[in-house]
């Protein structure tokens, strides 16, 4: 009976996440005196530009490595809650190198990659070893090193780390040899129009790198085996041999190490520094994806690539006169709605 059921009811969630997009999609232009049919319309028309491609790509990289780094964490059960303050801290840090140092390019991007994971497994491995040593929650300490991580980034942005002629407080702008080439002649190559002022950002190829490197340690290496079994039942696990401080304090500067990375796109690929109006909130926001896409490589990618999508239609929306806040309501839907499904699914298969 369970065997027969198993692949019905993995149609259940992603039927909820759609059903849910789908009343939201009604309700709210019928609630701002807007056609439902006619606002889609213009919305797959906006969305399918070349340029507006390219920049849910742009914002989907990001978000995509943040639920990576949260996924790789709650494989064994942890949750980092910190990746917020972990790619602010390393983003900073890897600016002021690469702004510091003059190498041949593929060096510099390379040592200025080495300092964010350097910089983000450090900064999660205090949580590690709290947890390990004294017994504190990593959801107690990695929020709370959120907050001392803002603090520190804000004071080096106003002191050692400043740039002398911005009074608002950033690094000093990249140069060349620190920045990653786009992916346009790519695109163009392979027939795509790009649009002037689009740039498909190089680091790209580094997110696809990550998230492969995410599934084989995870789906197809031992280590990956031991941290479900911990994360599944920690005592049946101990008991089997599986050390777990070691895999504690591993998960969670893995996790941390690719959060070092999620703030690196749009430094090496736009504003080739780190200021103090960099965008904020992407490691909260990789906890959703992170849960929306159920801790597989292909299901994180496609929430962010939804998220990303959900990002650039909130232009589109607010030339419509319905406020861009909207854009949060939907991304709350998807969340609840993917939680549902997850639930349903599960006493399914019990």
């Amino acid at each position: 009976m369970i065997r027969g059921r198993a692949p019905r009811s993995l149609l259940v969630a992603p039927l909820v996440v759609i059903g849910g997009l789908a009343a939201v999609a009604v309700v709210v232009p019928l609630a701002t005196g807007h056609d439902p049919v006619a606002l889609a319309g213009e919305l797959w028309r906006f969305n399918r530009r070349p340029d507006s491609l390219i920049a849910v790509v742009n914002r989907a990289v990001p978000l995509y490595l943040s639920g990576l780094a949260v996924a790789f964490a709650l494989e064994m059960g942890l949750f980092n809650l910190g990746v917020e303050g972990q790619y602010r801290l390393a983003a900073l840090l890897a600016a002021a190198v690469g702004a510091a140092v003059r190498l041949p390019p593929v060096l510099e991007v390379g040592l200025m990659l080495a300092v964010a994971v350097a910089a983000g497994a450090v900064w999660s491995g205090v949580a590690a070893v709290l947890r390990i040593e004294r017994g504190v929650h990593e959801v107690l300490s990695t929020l709370m090193l959120n907050f001392v991580a803002t603090g520190l980034v804000a004071w080096l942005l106003t002191t050692s780390i400043r740039a002398g002629d911005d009074p608002a407080g950033a690094t000093r702008v990249l140069p060349p040899s620190g920045r990653m080439p786009n992916l346009n002649p790519l695109l163009e190559r392979l027939g795509m129009p790009v649009p002037a002022g689009s740039r498909l950002y190089g680091f790209v190829l580094v997110a696809l790198a990550v998230g492969l490197a995410y599934h084989l340690v995870t789906r197809r290496s031992r280590f990956g085996f031991e941290l479900r079994a911990f994360g599944i039942n920690a005592r049946a696990a101990e008991a089997a041999g599986i050390d777990g401080r070691r895999l504690t304090l591993t998960a969670m500067v893995v996790s941390g190490a690719i959060a070092g990375l999620v703030a690196l796109s749009p430094v090496l690929g736009a504003s080739f520094r780190y200021g103090s109006d960099f965008p904020t909130g992407l490691g909260f926001a990789g906890i959703a994806v992170a849960v929306l896409g159920r801790g597989h490589t292909l299901g994180i990618a496609g929430a962010a690539l939804l998220f990303g999508l959900l990002d650039r239609s909130a232009q589109i929306l607010d030339l419509n006169g319905i406020p861009p806040e909207v854009v949060l309501i939907v991304q709350g839907v998807v969340i609840l709605t993917a939680v549902i499904g997850q639930r349903v699914t599960a006493a399914e298969r019990a």
